[in-house]
């Protein structure tokens, strides 16, 4: 059988031992010098078995194939389906499982995982090894390669690194195939085509035909060899009716998890959306409200919107984190993490912006196919003014100014409950000061004491608390005198980074 007839197995049921049995048989049945599959009887060396995930995950990016296999129970030579005794899923080094212990060598982190399965009396075990993305995938700080039918290290072997890298600067994850070989029954079981006709404003057409035409034009299907359909990352990623039927895109759906009091010590609630991040959209916001308490704080006679966060700023939180988060990154998904005092929105990736710079930076994503669809619908901003909203309304509600913080390759915005102003440290109230000098500069009204007093609630009679907090930020070189030679009763503040404007 020849390789284009293998397709994806994306689409593969790892729980069906009946699916196992037919992807060992067409991995069986591709030609012995194959570089994107190995086979093997009961060699479980965890040192060698970590070299061939380095291989296969590069090699299979060369291939351009979604994943690569490392197969135990068949005999490398004829194919031969003769049964092993490997059993990695108790394999051990040390006191450290193989799988964490892979995790900890692997790097950049990528997917992989393994199965058992009785095929024609024998029992095989499949290791399934997402194809590299952005990087070459390297083991314990080294890169491997398959080389024809034998692993080699990719340093040797420099024709090869050349191909594989060209090939990962032109993958684009949007593009790349969540599910393959599909009928139009299956196509329409997996995408929410009611929901994207809804959300396109199109009235739902009476025939199938029509449905896939429209799908195909939105690129959220591409036809396929012989008459079949493959689903594109980014159909299925904005319009699939259940995510975790998508093996690749599993661990990118949205997870909501709620605790006890302030800490991460007792968990209430947690739940792992299904549906795409257009369809579910609305549902996702409205699951994160309603576990949400309501507000009884009310400064100067503003009373927030039944909610503890107002809803608009949780709106933008959540589709900015959908659609800057850096969908390479494997293993991982955006995270809601709700406390009795906060809320943390976390993305994979780290942004493309300088944090400092998201109230004024001009808009940019990584995912340029997810954006303009979630644009469409309305789900997020045209023009990157997400961030001048939740800041807008962070000010009108006199809230503690949220926090980013870049960590170990993501993203984490955290929106804090209503605090009085004595109860903010210096650090609050530089960020408050200098987030609303940013949202006043571009929205080309004044930064002075009369406006940081709206801000914070501060009384006229208190004005020295908000010369304070101006001085605060000065100090930390936040902002500055836009004409240090006007009077106290003109004197106005902008951005440190506006300085250059005058």
């Amino acid at each position: 059988m020849s390789d284009s007839l293998i397709g994806h197995d994306d689409d593969v049921d790892w729980e069906d031992d009946g699916e196992l049995r037919a992807l060992v048989h067409r991995l069986c049945a591709l030609d012995a010098e194959n570089e994107w599959v190995e086979f093997k009887e009961n060699n479980d060396d965890p040192e060698a078995i970590g070299e061939y995930i380095s291989a296969l995950a590069n090699s299979a990016a060369l291939a351009g194939k979604d994943a690569g296999y490392l197969v135990f129970g068949v005999r490398d030579g004829d194919h031969a389906i003769v049964g092993t005794t490997v059993d990695l899923s108790s394999q051990k080094i040390g006191n450290e499982d193989l799988r964490p212990w892979l995790v900890r060598l692997l790097s950049p982190q990528v997917d992989f995982g393994w199965a058992a399965v009785d095929v024609e009396g024998a029992r095989a075990v499949v290791v399934r090894i997402d194809s590299a993305l952005s990087t070459p995938v390297k083991f314990k700080g080294q890169e491997y390669i398959r080389v024809g039918s034998y692993k080699k290290a990719l340093k040797d072997h420099a024709e090869y690194a050349r191909r594989l890298w060209k090939a990962l600067e032109s993958y684009s994850f949007e593009e790349g195939t969540a599910a393959a070989d599909l009928t139009v029954e299956q196509v329409v079981q997996l995408i929410d085509y009611p929901a994207f006709f809804t959300l396109s404003q199109q009235p739902l057409p009476e025939n199938r035909s029509a449905i896939i035409e429209a799908l195909e034009e939105a690129d959220v299907i591409r036809h396929d060899v012989e008459n079949q359909w493959r689903i594109t990352n980014v159909g299925a990623l904005l319009y699939a009716t259940d995510l975790q039927r998508f093996p690749r895109l599993r661990r990118k759906a949205v997870r909501v998890v709620q605790y006890e009091g302030s800490s991460r010590v007792v968990t209430k609630r947690e739940q792992e959306g299904q549906r795409g991040y257009a369809s579910g959209f609305q549902g996702l916001v409205g699951y994160i409200s309603d576990l949400l308490p309501n507000s009884e704080v009310i400064v100067d006679g503003l009373r927030m919107d039944d909610l503890l966060f107002p809803k608009l700023a949780i709106r933008e939180l959540v589709a900015n984190a959908l659609i800057h988060q850096d969908l390479a990154v494997t293993g991982t998904g955006p995270l809601i993490e709700i406390f009795e005092d906060r809320m943390e929105v976390t993305n994979p990736g780290v942004p493309l912006l300088d944090p400092l710079r998201f109230i004024d930076g001009a808009p940019r994503s990584r995912n340029e196919r997810l954006a303009r669809a979630m644009r469409l619908h309305r789900i997020c901003e045209e023009r990157g003014s997400g961030w001048d909203k939740v800041a807008f309304e962070v000010e009108f509600h006199q809230l503690p100014p949220p926090l980013v913080e870049v960590h170990e390759g993501h993203t984490r915005v955290v929106l804090f409950a209503p605090k009085p102003l004595n109860g903010m440290d210096r650090p609050e109230r530089v960020r408050a000061m200098y987030q609303h000098a940013c949202l006043s500069y571009v929205s080309n009204n004044p930064t002075n004491n009369t406006s940081v007093r709206k801000r914070f609630g501060i009384a006229k009679k208190n004005a020295a608390i908000a010369s304070k907090i101006i001085r605060e930020a000065i100090e930390e070189g936040m902002i500055v005198a836009y004409d240090a030679s006007a009077g106290p009763r003109t004197i106005r503040y902008v951005p440190f980074w506006a300085a250059s404007d005058r």
